[in-house]
């Protein structure tokens, strides 16, 4: 950590722009439950959240955190009207984000209107919540460069998202990267948000990102990260 980034990054401030996250299949509904908790502890921007917990992380009054949804999670091989459907049903339950994953293999056969008709397909199905584009970037990067990440940032946005992030957390070829980060941020120029996640594990691993131009994170081990930085 630099003595420059120390200084800029305090503990609340990275704590408001974190996704305090718990994605794992196994996960209970007690573990949603303080998961939530420990967000609005910790002083979270949200909790992010499978769909089936999203009506038991909205139901933790006493918290008021926001709740974001994973949609087409974790592969993104799901029909647009799928992924739709799945938004507009968590929304209902309280969701006021959205994570939706793209068709990663569309963007690597060079299918760009179809990834746009994709996310397009979740805007118009939750108008009114914060949408973030997963991309897979480690995987976008690996098997095709930075051609690509940056055709998908520039889909992403001409359908209507409100970030591009950078990793579901679950692909084989890692989570995000500053490289990433970088290029994704330099495509959105600020007009978007660029959310950071997978792999983020410490508070070095974190202000990286965040020096880089994510102004999300995405982290499970929350509190971890933020033990690594000054008060």
């Amino acid at each position: 950590m630099s003595p420059t980034s120390e200084r800029r990054w305090d503990r609340a401030q990275v704590a408001r722009l974190v996704d305090h996250t718990l994605l794992k299949p196994e996960a209970t509904a007690d573990q949603v439950g303080a998961v939530v908790a420990e967000a609005a502890e910790l002083g979270a921007a949200a909790v992010c959240v499978s769909p089936s917990m999203v009506a038991v992380a909205a139901a933790v009054d006493s918290a008021r955190v926001p709740v974001a949804a994973v949609v087409g999670f974790p592969s993104g091989k799901h029909l647009p009207a799928v992924k739709a459907q799945e938004a507009a049903l968590a929304v209902a339950d309280g969701a006021t984000e959205i994570d939706m994953v793209i068709d990663v293999g569309a963007a690597l056969a060079g299918d760009f209107t179809g990834v746009g008709a994709d996310i397009a397909a979740v805007r118009a199905a939750v108008p009114d919540a914060v949408l973030k584009v997963i991309l897979e970037s480690a995987a976008l990067l690996e098997l095709a460069g930075d051609a690509v990440l940056i055709a998908a940032c520039r889909a992403a946005e001409d359908a209507g998202a409100d970030f591009v992030k950078t990793s579901t957390g679950f692909h084989p070829s890692g989570g995000a990267s500053v490289h990433a980060v970088t290029l994704m941020a330099a495509t959105v120029g600020g007009r978007l948000g660029v959310k950071a996640s997978g792999g983020i594990r410490t508070a070095e691993d974190a202000l990286a990102m965040l020096e880089a131009g994510a102004t999300r994170l995405g982290l499970s081990g929350t509190r971890a990260v933020l033990e690594g930085l000054s008060a």
